[in-house]
């Protein structure tokens, strides 16, 4: 018994996994050379930048290498022992992550924040959050949920005070580390009551046993009513743990003060690289772990005949109707206490911040769409989740764009002040020009690729129909129409006001310009040609719900 489950192991890891997990293997390898390369006299002249970067790249192409027959042709399969799974979705999200590694890579050494002396200490910890990161995207199984989770989330709170001799940083990795803690242990509780509740921490098989118990008839039971109210209870729990991830209201204090004190590179880290992981997660876990399909568990009595009877006439089931709800209130909210935080704003992170929570509430917009969407139509609920990561991958080179911009002036002018950026366009064009496309893409305005995202996400909810999601349509239209007063007060500042007199104003070094062109490009060329992205996106969640 013993030699064949070592030989099953030992097959799966070596044949099936392993060849499946080539771009974490590189990050793996990226990380340890990095850390070796301080030992050997004769290695510490290997500057660590380009370690990280022939490691960021060589993982990009192992990724590239994957996908090269298309997405269409990747068969979803589950690896170590069903840990992970491997599927186009986490391929798409995962060259989302390791494009944004990349950018990230060079921007940190050109704006020097990773300089020679703190390189390895920074590109170790960005390295291993994205590895955890990655592993969020492929999450098949509870304890991973956790682990991934926390792999990602540590490196980050070293992140963010990362820089030494700053209060502030200090400040902001304490309270960081403090609430992620408080939120893992919040979700820890949720898993371990579903996991106990269930029997199972197979996210697959954890679906199969939700929709087998019927929970329409276990409510309607007095003695099985409390089972039902412990697995709300936990689900709760996890979207709470999940919400944090999200920087989703109300579970966003942390957001502001974080990304005031991290760095502005950090802060575009974690903008981007957590809220993409996040949302794939989110959408692993509603999609594999809801019971939408009530026929396919219907028992050949009576009583079952007479709930799938009703279940036909309302399809809505409890459990899928509790997490509509959740995610569209969390999503209403969000949005609007991220756009109206925004306006008092002065300062360009803590302003960003606040818009990095409300575009948190726009990006689970669609993700509740598709849960409702999911049992009575599976391929719109994949086109909604098609459009959360085709918003998503607009955004990244949005925010990315946005947060090296505020780097860059940082570094010129000494200030992070909105008002200091008055008459940018004047003294450093290709700055002013760059965070002028980000703020117009970021308030979803065409010809950019910003529009697209929000339009798509936009129609999921006309397509899902019903009262949460009319709400959600609204509150989507009306925080745009806000979002217009703080987004365009960057662009008036910085295109129409007088530069100040008593700030230094030179120009950023030729590469940093290149950097920021590179980034604002997509904003543009995607923007106009969107077809590409969208087919893309929709092919990675194509089968998703089924």
């Amino acid at each position: 018994m013993l030699p064949t489950l070592v030989e099953q192991l030992v097959n799966d890891t070596a044949g099936l996994s392993l060849p499946r997990s080539a771009p974490e293997m590189t990050l793996v390898v990226t990380i340890v050379l990095m850390l070796l390369a301080r030992v050997p006299v004769a290695l510490r002249r290997i500057e660590a930048f380009w370690i990280a970067l022939v490691g960021s790249i060589v993982a990009l192409g192992c990724l590239a290498w994957e996908a090269s027959g298309g997405l269409a042709a990747i068969e979803p399969v589950e690896i170590y022992t069903g840990m992970l799974r491997h599927d186009a979705l986490g391929v798409f999200s995962r060259g989302l992550l390791l494009t944004f590694l990349v950018l990230m890579v060079v921007l940190s050494k050109l704006t020097g924040l990773a300089n020679r002396e703190d390189g390895q200490d920074f590109f170790a910890m960005l390295f291993g959050a994205t590895l955890g990161m990655c592993l969020m995207c492929r999450t098949n199984h509870l304890m991973m949920l956790l682990l991934s989770i926390e792999m990602a989330s540590v490196p980050s709170y070293v992140l963010v005070g990362i820089v030494k001799g700053r209060r502030r940083s200090g400040e902001a990795a304490l309270k960081y580390s403090v609430y992620g803690a408080a939120a893992a242990g919040v979700m820890l509780y949720g898993i371990s009551l579903l996991a106990g509740l269930t029997g199972t921490a197979h996210l697959p098989t954890l679906g199969e046993r939700l929709a087998e118990a019927h929970l329409s008839t276990m409510a309607a039971d007095p003695e099985q009513r409390g089972v039902v109210m412990a697995l709300a209870l936990a689900g709760v729990l996890v979207m709470i743990g999940m919400a944090f991830k999200l920087s989703a209201a109300p579970f966003h204090f942390w957001a502001p003060d974080v990304f005031a004190g991290a760095p502005a590179e950090v802060g575009a880290f974690l903008s981007v690289a957590s809220k993409t992981a996040a949302l794939v997660l989110l959408l692993r876990i509603v999609s594999l772990t809801l019971p939408f399909d009530m026929l396919a568990h219907a028992e050949a009595n009576e009583a079952t005949t007479q709930l799938v009877a009703h279940s036909t006439a309302d399809p809505a089931s409890p459990a899928r109707s509790f997490v509509v709800g959740l995610i569209a209130v969390a999503a209403a909210l969000t949005c609007t206490v991220g756009n109206f935080a925004a306006l008092t704003q002065t300062g360009a992170k803590r302003m960003l911040a606040y818009s990095t929570i409300a575009h948190a509430g726009y990006l689970l917009m669609p993700i509740a769409a598709a849960v409702a969407l999911a049992e009575n139509d599976p391929a719109g609920a994949s086109a909604a989740a098609g459009a959360v990561m085709l918003y998503a991958a607009g955004y990244l080179f949005l925010n990315f764009t946005a947060f090296a911009a505020v780097a860059v002036i940082r570094n010129t002018r000494g200030s992070e002040s909105i008002d200091d950026y008055a008459g940018l366009i004047r003294t450093a064009p290709v700055t002013a020009t760059a965070l002028c496309l980000a703020m117009i893409g970021l308030l979803g305005l065409p010809p950019l690729v910003g529009f697209w995202g929000k339009l798509a996400a936009l129609r999921a909810l006309v397509d899902a129909g019903g009262f949460w999601m009319t709400m959600l349509l609204v509150v989507a239209v009306l925080n745009t129409a806000l979002s217009l007063v703080y987004y365009l007060r960057v662009v008036k500042t910085v295109c129409l006001d007088a530069p100040p007199n008593d700030l230094p104003t030179d120009r950023p070094e030729r590469a940093l310009q290149l950097l920021l062109a590179i980034g604002a490009a997509p904003i543009v060329l995607l923007g106009l040609a969107p077809e590409w992205l969208a087919s893309v996106a929709n092919e990675a969640c194509r089968g998703v719900f089924g």
